[in-house]
């Protein structure tokens, strides 16, 4: 799992924890893309092919570069099925599925106050 200590030494962190508990969960949805890929995936599992279209202009490298960051950080999970052509598909880990919740907030915010 990468690691969000950039900017805080590890004073900072045991004297403020709930600041850096913020600030993780922050640096884990970093990333233009992520919250929607986690929106995306929470209805089960998608194959890459379906979340680009999803997302409609991500680029490839980009898209490839977010889930492999959700991968790493434990949110999502890739499966690789022994297919031809081999089939793909990612889905919400426990951990992602704990992400959810924060996600409805956001959307329930946005439906209020985004005009």
């Amino acid at each position: 799992m990468r690691v969000c200590s950039e900017g805080f030494d590890e004073a900072f962190i045991d004297e403020n924890r709930d600041m850096y508990a913020i600030s993780f969960t922050q640096y884990i949805l970093s990333g233009r893309w992520k919250h929607f890929i986690l929106w995306y995936l929470r209805e089960g599992p998608r194959r890459y092919s379906d979340i680009k279209k999803y997302l409609g202009g991500l680029s490839q490298s980009s898209l490839t570069k977010q889930l492999r960051e959700l991968e790493q950080d434990g949110v999502i999970q890739r499966e690789v099925y022994p297919e031809v052509p081999p089939r793909v598909e990612y889905s919400l880990t426990d951990r992602g599925k704990k992400l959810l919740p924060i996600l409805e907030k956001m959307e329930a915010f946005g439906r209020e106050y985004g005009g």
